[in-house]
């Protein structure tokens, strides 16, 4: 199993996206999410690159998900992205190559484009079109498998009942926690083989501090073992060099939860999200 560290922070210091990458792969870490969107992925590639120099790690051992924002779904405008993404980094290919979002906004550089009133302005195109300028990148070799991200079962079904589909999506990542469990979703990514799933005060909760204190561990390792044993993968962020190491090191993978305890956990879903998507 790959232990993943997402590098989702669009306001950071300079040299902190760096900083963090480093320390991750050198605890162990070996999956990397990231997206051009977040503005870091010079940061990343460099970090990924001096590992690989200093020989910590091989390419092959890193893997690195990279994103298609909103904006360029049109699918002339593929292709360009994902050299972008490459260009960045100084990489030959990426790991993963994900859909972001469903939607698409206004063509251009403009990440979130809007009107004089505020509002967000969209763009029409044809979600199984920007699948096959995808499918067109990975038989170049600009990446290794392609996924989804915040796709509910309709869009998902769009793309894998596509007339002449060549690639499947091998990932859909989404919000899953104690607090939004998914568990209609996660039954169809199941259902489908080569789809697979990926937080108020939910680390206060006196379920998961009860659970927590049984085990000696923190509530943010239940809940990552919560996920871990529902069979989805799950991609702890930070940039706290004590926290990375302690989701690796102290870890998730020294426990098990009783069926117990995996049940008074799925029943705390209160189908919440934390992560707002307005658009």
């Amino acid at each position: 199993m790959q232990r993943s560290c997402d590098t989702s922070f669009l306001q950071t210091a300079k040299g902190d996206a760096y900083q963090a990458v480093k320390v991750a792969i050198e605890t162990g870490y070996r999956h990397i999410d990231g997206a051009l969107m977040y503005m870091n992925e010079h940061e990343v590639g460099q970090a990924i690159r001096s590992k690989i120099a200093d020989g910590t790690v091989t390419r092959e051992e890193i893997f690195y998900c990279g994103k298609l924002w909103n904006t360029f779904h049109p699918p002339h405008m593929v292709r360009p992205a994902l050299e972008r993404t490459l260009e960045m980094m100084q990489l030959d290919y990426v790991d993963l190559y994900i859909v972001e979002m469903p939607i698409a906004f206004k063509p251009g550089d403009v990440f979130f484009p809007k009107d004089e009133n505020g509002k967000f302005i969209y763009h029409e195109t044809d979600l199984c079109a920007t699948w096959e300028a995808l499918e067109a990148c990975k038989d170049a070799g600009l990446v290794k498998s392609l996924g989804v991200s915040n796709f509910n079962k309709r869009q998902l079904e769009l793309i894998l009942n596509k007339p002449g589909l060549k690639h499947k999506p091998v990932s859909n990542q989404v919000e899953c926690h104690p607090y939004f469990t998914q568990p209609e979703l996660l039954s169809f990514c199941r259902q489908n083989a080569s789809v697979t799933l990926t937080c108020p005060p939910l680390l206060e909760d006196e379920v998961l501090v009860s659970i927590a204190q049984k085990h000696n561990k923190t509530p943010a390792q239940v809940a990552l073992r919560f996920n871990i044993q529902r069979g989805v993968v799950v991609i702890p962020k930070s940039f706290t060099s004590a926290r990375i190491k302690e989701n690796f090191q102290v870890g998730i993978f020294d426990f098990c939860l009783s069926e117990d305890q995996m049940e008074k956990i799925e029943g705390l879903n209160k189908n919440m999200r934390h992560v707002l998507l307005p658009m």
